[in-house]
This record gives structure tokens, C-alpha cells and sequence, in this order.
């Protein structure tokens, strides 16, 4: 298993991969050796056949407070345009796996945004999402000002980024922001759990499952409908379809081959 500096990559359970964002001292602020780091790893557990599922968290204390600013502080416009740094986040959203975030403590800028960029969110009941951005002079620039505007509404999004107001997770869980939210000390054990189940079903439609609703926020439902018949019918050409009927049919519980 590859070594890495900023993030830890553990196997918590059968099928499940979890990795770990590992800047104690900077409250996981996220720099451009982590960014590298982390999506090396992702890519690297949606590769691997023996994964289903992956888990992203950072710590109690912080799931990850933001980007690092002393990194961003030199950079100008020109040079942003020109490099790839922030183009490079779209390598996360082409993962095929299911990725469960399980959030701690602070989940403040970027570290909102990659929150929101996972499949389902987990957090503890300390957690606080926001997008305090405005507050140094500029704005969200890895979707906060979208993917945030899609899971609360725009009166509250743009609450949240004009006037730096943080979500609690009990906030966060009514408004759709959330899935479940646990104490502190087991959080991050239910997200595991959560991954689990999911990583016990059957592979190849999860992932076109995955893929058919993370396109209900991009199409018309019209398109959206043809998109999701095309992946419907793909399932069917799975060995996995075959298995799961047979069991129906006979009563069993079927045994999954992931293909």
C-alpha cells in the first residue's frame, strides 16, 4: 500500500476502504499535497475489486477546515487560470464507488465542498459546515455556491456564504444537507457500518446507481429518465441479475459476484 504524508488509508471492514485526512496541526486544511495524496488514493480503492465502498473523514475535531490560505495567499488570477489545482477536484466526482464522508467538528470552505462532493454524509453531532469564504475577500471556488445552493435551497445558501452563518448538524440533518447524525464517539463507526451494508450489495449497480442519480442534478427529468432506462437495461446484462432473481425466485439469499 502506497505511504502517504497527509492522509491515512485503512481497511475497516470487508469491502470497505477508508481513508483518512492526516493534518492534525492545520486542522486538515486541505493543500495541494493532500488534494494529490487523497485522489491517488481514491482512484486507487475504486480500482481495487475488493471495495465497494469508500469512507472519508479527517478527525473529531475537524473534518477539514478549509483550504490552506498561506498556500493560496501568492497566487493571482493568471496563475489560477493557467494551472489545474482547483480543475483537479473534478478527479473526485469520477470515482464510481459510493463515497460515505463521516464529519466531524469543522467543515468550513473547502472542506464544506469536498463534504458535499461525497455520495452521503455522516455526521457527529459536533459537526459545523460553512463557506466563510466572503470573509477574507473571496468566494467559494470548488462548488460551495452550487452544491450547497442544491442541498439546502438558495435563501439559505446564500445565508450561509454572503453572511458566514454555520449549519449545525442537527441544521444540517433537516435540512437535507446530512443523512444521519451520531455522538461523536460512534459517528464515524455507523459510517462504516453504512458503507458496509452498501458494500454488500451487489457492485455493478450500485456504481450505475451512483451514476444515474448524481445525473438528476445536471438533466431535465426527461432526460434524466432516458438516462436512467439506459443504465436500467445495462443491469440487466450483469451476472449479478441472473443471481439476484434466481434467489428471488427460489427463496434464497443471493450470492453476490460483483459483475
Amino acid at each position: 500500500m502506497t505511504a502517504y504524508e497527509t492522509i491515512l488509508v485503512e481497511s475497516p471492514a470487508p469491502g470497505v476502504g477508508l481513508v483518512r485526512f492526516n493534518r492534525p496541526s492545520a486542522l486538515n486544511a486541505l493543500n495541494s499535497q493532500l488534494a494529490a495524496e487523497l485522489f491517488d488514493a481514491l482512484e486507487g480503492l475504486d480500482a481495487d475489486e475488493a471495495v465497494r465502498c469508500i469512507v472519508l473523514t479527517g478527525s473529531d475535531k475537524a473534518f477539514a477546515a478549509g483550504a490552506d490560505i498561506k498556500e493560496m495567499q501568492g497566487t493571482d488570477a493568471v496563475t489560477m487560470v493557467a494551472g489545474k489545482d482547483f480543475t483537479e477536484w473534478s478527479r473526485f466526482t469520477r470515482i464510481r464507488k459510493p463515497i460515505i464522508g463521516a464529519v466531524s467538528g469543522w467543515a468550513l470552505g473547502g472542506g464544506c465542498e469536498v463534504a458535499m462532493m461525497c455520495d452521503l454524509l455522516v455526521a457527529s453531532e459536533t459537526a459545523k459546515f460553512g463557506q466563510p469564504e466572503i470573509g477574507i475577500g473571496i468566494i467559494p471556488g470548488a462548488g460551495g455556491t452550487q452544491r450547497l445552493t442544491r442541498a439546502v435551497g438558495k435563501a439559505l445558501a446564500m445565508e450561509i456564504c454572503l453572511t458566514d452563518r454555520k449549519l449545525t448538524a442537527a441544521e444540517a440533518l433537516h435540512y437535507g444537507l446530512v443523512n444521519h447524525v451520531y455522538p461523536v464517539e460512534s459517528y464515524l463507526q455507523e459510517a462504516i457500518a453504512l458503507a458496509g451494508k452498501i458494500a454488500a450489495m451487489p457492485g455493478v449497480a450500485v456504481k450505475l446507481i451512483k451514476d444515474a442519480v448524481n445525473k438528476a442534478e445536471e438533466l431535465s427529468l426527461h432526460d434524466g429518465l432516458a438516462y436512467e432506462k439506459r443504465n436500467f437495461y445495462l443491469s440487466f446484462a450483469t451476472a449479478d441479475k441472473s443471481e439476484g432473481m434466481a434467489a428471488f425466485v427460489e427463496k434464497r439469499k443471493p450470492e453476490w459476484k460483483h459483475r
